[in-house]
């Protein structure tokens, strides 16, 4: 039976220290460490190798939840994951230990209230962002291009100039150059 320790942070200007201090003081026989930010878990490569080395009776023991996964889905997976090979996760800051029955509670619990909390956010956002339209609010980016500038933009277009000659007089990306030809195509703009 093995301690491993997992430690992430961010950003490159974060610091591992006050991470590395509270595993060791676990006895944490290994430590995997990366500084890398967790919107895909399955782009943690540190992460990916601490799970796949993590063996029947081993405990992971990380500081914070959040170190190990940003959504409640990517936390579950790795749950389930490390359940299904008979390894205890510890969570020092939230006392947390899933070799025993509160402690899984525990675990459920705070996942389901991150994931309940995650739904309100996004419900107050929708709401926000439909009364936001009922008053008049116009959301995206405003268009460099006036109607009159699409129509002579494809006129010219029309007419034979290279894309590099309208991104350079119209100062877009090539992107954009396309988007507002396709507009002018399905008269949106002109």
């Amino acid at each position: 039976m093995a301690i491993i320790g997992y430690a992430r942070v961010s950003s490159i200007g974060q610091k591992l220290d006050v991470q590395l201090e509270k595993l060791q003081s676990q006895a944490c026989e290994k430590i995997y460490q990366e500084k890398e930010s967790a919107t895909n878990t399955i782009k943690l490569p540190q992460l990916v190798a601490c799970l796949d080395y993590v063996r029947e009776g081993d405990s992971l023991v990380i500081t914070k939840l959040d170190r190990l996964a940003r959504s409640t889905l990517d936390l579950c997976n790795i749950a389930k994951r490390l359940e299904d090979k008979k390894v205890t996760l510890q969570v020092i800051d939230q006392n947390i230990d899933t070799s025993s029955s509160t402690g899984r509670l525990m675990f459920n619990m705070l996942a389901t209230i991150a994931q309940f909390e995650t739904e309100i956010r996004a419900e107050r956002q929708t709401d926000g962002i439909k009364k936001a339209k009922a008053n008049g609010v116009v959301f995206g980016r405003v268009k460099t291009l006036t109607p009159d500038q699409v129509a002579e933009l494809k006129s010219k277009r029309q007419s034979g100039i290279l894309i590099k000659y309208l991104m350079a007089e119209y100062k877009l990306s090539k992107k954009s150059i396309y988007n507002y030809l396709e507009l002018a195509k399905e008269g949106e703009m002109v």
